[in-house]
């Protein structure tokens, strides 16, 4: 029987120290030039004092022109690498390991400092991208594979590929996104093709004793999106690639869809395709989303559903939550209410939260997500004009 503190062995011969992650979220505490912040080197030092086996800082960009956000990091040629080493040494102490999420935004990506591109022109509500050529198709995996390698250079413990929540990768993976006729598209085995691709090259790039993890959608729980028993033959495909761990996560964040992050739910959103997928592969698997208790953890880890239990708002709610479980101090951590949130508001609230325990000022949680809203909007815009004076204004398709 598995339990929180064992340590886990991951395929490339690293070991975690224990099976708890903090999983990755968008922090939006880069300064504007995709570079690291003291808030944020002191966010995922409080989270590695905290007893994280592996901390994953959210949506790194290989490419300035597709970012998530303006408070994105960026690394790639161009980037000076000592920046990112005080992150990557700050964020490993205490035995833990931080990881980039290698991210690229693609149709999602912010349109003040973007073009967005995805694997199909779309012109939605809310939602207006061109469609990628297969000559910008052809050198992602280079783009990826050379943010990763940069990473190890820096320091970092591994990476994140991020082929999940309507991020690029999830793009390619979705019908809903890709309308391809090329090798990229058609049935799952062409949507899959550039995530195999990327895999490939940031392992050659990274070399053979590097942890590599794989954040993949169980679906996108929104219709005509990638389904389930799609999701389960790229759990298969990703069985026999180089990777050491599958982190399941499910939803998009596609304008309007309901994010699973903010469900309702009582337990664990994704462990029932934990367990078909436990079928499909010998790797390591992870699970993200709606872990709120000891027991929760406690329950999928000893059932064998997965290997590594994932945390991100339970960590906001309190950073030291690992050392809390492993000593028994704590089993369940005191989550704020929310009454009628508009669309964003309780990401909102968390994000600038993030902001908070950084500089180490966290009290009572705010939880007025309209008013939340307003500052968080206010620094996109002030960090956007700062991103635009660094690496120039998006151009126009």
């Amino acid at each position: 029987m598995t339990d929180i503190s064992q340590p886990l062995n991951l395929p490339c011969g690293i070991v975690v120290k224990n099976r708890i992650a903090k999983s990755a979220m968008s922090d939006s505490l880069g300064d504007g030039t995709g570079y690291p912040t003291a808030a944020q080197e002191r966010l995922y030092q409080r989270w590695a004092e905290g007893g994280a086996a592996i901390s994953i800082v959210g949506e790194v960009q290989t490419d300035a022109g597709f970012a998530e956000k303006p408070g994105n990091l960026v690394l790639n040629a161009q980037s000076d690498l000592e920046r990112f080493h005080k992150l990557a040494k700050t964020g490993s102490q205490n035995g833990g390991q931080l990881w980039l999420q290698l991210g690229h935004a693609g149709a999602m990506a912010y349109p003040p400092t973007s073009t967005p591109k995805g694997p199909s022109a779309l012109d939605l509500p809310g939602l207006k991208c061109a469609a990628l050529t297969e000559d910008e198709i052809k050198v992602l995996p280079a783009q990826f594979a050379q943010t990763a390698q940069l990473a190890r250079e820096a320091g970092f413990g591994g990476v994140q590929v991020h082929a999940a929540h309507g991020f690029l990768l999830s793009q390619f993976l979705s019908p809903l996104f890709n309308k391809r006729t090329d090798e990229y598209g058609g049935s799952i085995d062409g949507r899959m093709k550039l995530l195999l691709e990327v895999i490939q090259a940031v392992r050659q790039a990274a070399g053979p004793d590097f942890p590599i993890a794989v954040k993949l959608n169980s679906s996108d729980q929104l219709e005509g999106g990638l389904e389930e028993k799609d999701a389960l033959l790229v759990v298969s495909a990703l069985d026999k690639t180089s990777i050491d761990l599958i982190d399941i996560s499910g939803g998009t964040y596609f304008p309007g869809a309901k994010s699973a992050s903010d469900s309702s739910g009582k337990g664990p959103y994704f462990l029932n395709f934990a367990e078909k997928a436990r079928k499909r592969t010998t790797k390591p698997l992870m699970a993200t989303g709606g872990f709120k208790t000891l027991a929760h953890a406690t329950g999928a880890l000893s059932g064998g559903a997965i290997d590594v239990v994932g945390l991100a708002r339970a960590l906001v709610v309190e950073p030291s939550l690992p050392n809390l479980w492993l000593t028994g101090e704590c089993s369940e951590p005191e989550f704020p209410r929310f009454t009628n949130p508009p669309e964003g508001g309780v990401t909102a609230c968390y994000t600038l939260r993030l902001t908070e325990i950084g500089e180490d000022r966290e009290g009572a949680f705010d939880t007025d997500p309209d008013k939340i809203i307003q500052a968080y909007e206010a620094r996109d815009q002030q960090r956007a004009k700062i991103w635009q004076q660094h690496f120039g204004r998006p151009t126009t398709t």
